[in-house]
């Protein structure tokens, strides 16, 4: 049934004759807006049913291909969400065009395929380097280096993040605080890095490296990554016990973070807390690649017996 939007006067039969005018239908734009809510409000399937009639009417809007390729993505249909993206990145205006491409590399990664999902961030970092925008560049090559180090690529993992900090470098006439919070974020992927390789001296060696930056003064507001990296590292280093309590103390609307949180109790044994955590995972309807790891296992978790 498609949307209506109710006029000011009820139509209502007597004898058989309308006594007042008919409901005007929804149009493109207000089934596209409502259908945004829904998938904010947790309810993708909805919101898929509102962009498909907007596709029924319209099948080259870029805007239903885009927010169906995202609440579907949310709602588990990971193949038809690429569909979708992929004819929105046929669409995108060039002023959305790096957004775009990051949100179809981000459903590669829903799926796991960091290969598939790789040319698509490259692309993205391509035009800001471009463009000199050596943040922008830097933001993606850490993200891409992020979707290689949870899909298990430790190697290319650290070869986007030293690229990332590199980028960053290159901008010209930073702050002191700006240099300090590229030494960080390369810190903290050193160490995630490490504590994947199983290397607990280097893993703490870098961790201690971002503390004393956090330290130097300018990027307080990295303390709560810190506690998030400091779980990652006593989870990854099998010190389930310390690894609850630093990520208690990091971002709880994370969904990685509630994710890790989830593991580490499962790992104790708790498995009535780790439900609960793989829960709240599910309450995040980020379309982010934070939730593109978190949210397909959390999936799985609690639909499981």
């Amino acid at each position: 049934m498609r949307a209506i939007v109710p006029t000011a006067v009820a139509c209502v039969l007597i004898g058989g004759i309308a006594c007042g005018p008919t409901p005007d239908r929804a149009g493109p734009a207000d089934l596209v807006s409502q259908a945004r809510q829904l998938d904010l409000d947790g309810q993708q399937e909805a919101a898929a049913a509102l962009y498909e009639q907007v596709l029924d009417e319209d099948p080259d809007s870029y805007e239903a291909h885009y927010g169906l390729g995202r609440a579907l993505d949310l709602a588990g249909h990971y193949e038809q969400a690429r569909v979708h993206f992929a004819r929105a990145v046929e669409l995108t205006p060039e002023s959305s065009r790096d957004q775009t491409l990051r949100m179809m590399g981000i459903a590669w990664t829903f799926a796991g395929r960091a290969e598939e999902a790789a040319p698509y961030f490259q692309e993205v970092f391509d035009r800001r380097l471009a463009a000199r925008n050596f943040p922008g560049a830097s933001e993606v090559a850490n993200e891409l280096g992020r979707v290689y180090l949870e899909t298990g690529d430790l190697d290319r993992a650290e070869q986007w993040y030293r690229r990332g900090h590199e980028i960053a470098g290159q901008e010209a006439d930073r702050p002191e605080w700006q240099v300090h919070l590229a030494d960080i974020r390369w810190a903290h992927a050193l160490a995630r890095i490490a504590a994947r390789r199983g290397d607990a001296d280097r893993a703490r060696q870098h961790v201690g490296s971002v503390g004393a930056l956090i330290e130097k003064g300018g990027n307080d507001d990295q303390r709560v990554q810190y506690a998030y990296l400091r779980g990652y590292v006593a989870y990854h280093l099998q010190d389930y016990e310390s690894a609850v309590a630093h990520l208690a103390e990091a971002d709880q609307d994370d969904p990685f973070v509630l994710l890790l949180l989830a593991q580490a109790h499962e790992a104790l044994g708790e498995a009535q807390t780790a439900q609960r955590y793989y829960t709240r995972v599910l309450a995040s309807n980020s379309h982010a690649v934070n939730n593109a790891f978190a949210r397909p296992v959390a999936r799985a978790k609690v639909a499981a017996p």
